[in-house]
């Protein structure tokens, strides 16, 4: 059977997901990536998923903490949960990654979602929304996978801002059959 690959035109990026039980029986969540030139994810958050980066061909950039390192293939950067991070093709070539995510929690759900988003033109190639109700869309999807994810890029504002306005932006998206990637049922 071919592997599904969803493809993040704003994030310049195209990711294939499988799953797996490592040898404590918990569930690991494999992510292969393919990060085109320019592409990659801003700094984030996960409060309880560690997630370990192995770069297969190319080169990235890897921030973990406050240090960004250079990545060749071979090299592997682990994430404990808790520690911000986020990853970059500076490069001329595509880089190929793989990522284990432990628990996986919602993130291919939510990587699936902020890909449809993307794809449906409701955002800028700078990840701006380019109406008030792609805004709505995007509330809606951080309100929904809050427990996994802190966004800390702009145009967000801090976390402790985002506890206080996301939810009421989410619950109008809600009432306007908004759902942030996935249709309102």
């Amino acid at each position: 059977m071919a592997e599904r690959v969803i493809e993040d035109p704003v994030l310049r990026q195209r990711y294939s997901f499988t799953r797996s039980t490592d040898d404590d029986g918990g569930e690991v969540l494999h992510v292969e990536m393919w990060v085109d030139p320019g592409g990659g994810v801003t700094p984030h958050i996960h409060p309880a998923m560690e997630e370990r980066f192995e770069v297969l061909e190319g080169r990235a950039e890897l921030l973990a903490g406050k240090r960004w390192r250079q990545a060749a293939p071979g090299d592997v950067v682990t994430v404990p949960p808790g520690v911000r991070h986020a990853y970059r093709n500076r490069g001329d070539a595509v880089a190929h990654l793989r990522c284990e995510a432990r628990p996986p929690s919602t993130l291919q759900a939510f990587l699936e979602e902020v890909a449809a988003l993307n794809r449906s033109g409701a955002f800028t190639r700078h990840g701006l929304p380019r109406s008030a109700g792609a805004l709505l869309e995007a509330a809606a999807l951080v309100q929904r996978h809050q427990a996994m994810v802190v966004l800390l890029f702009p145009p967000l504002p801090p976390p402790a801002v985002q506890r206080l306005v996301l939810p009421p932006l989410a619950r109008l998206a809600e009432r306007r059959g908004r759902r942030g990637g996935v249709a309102a049922v």
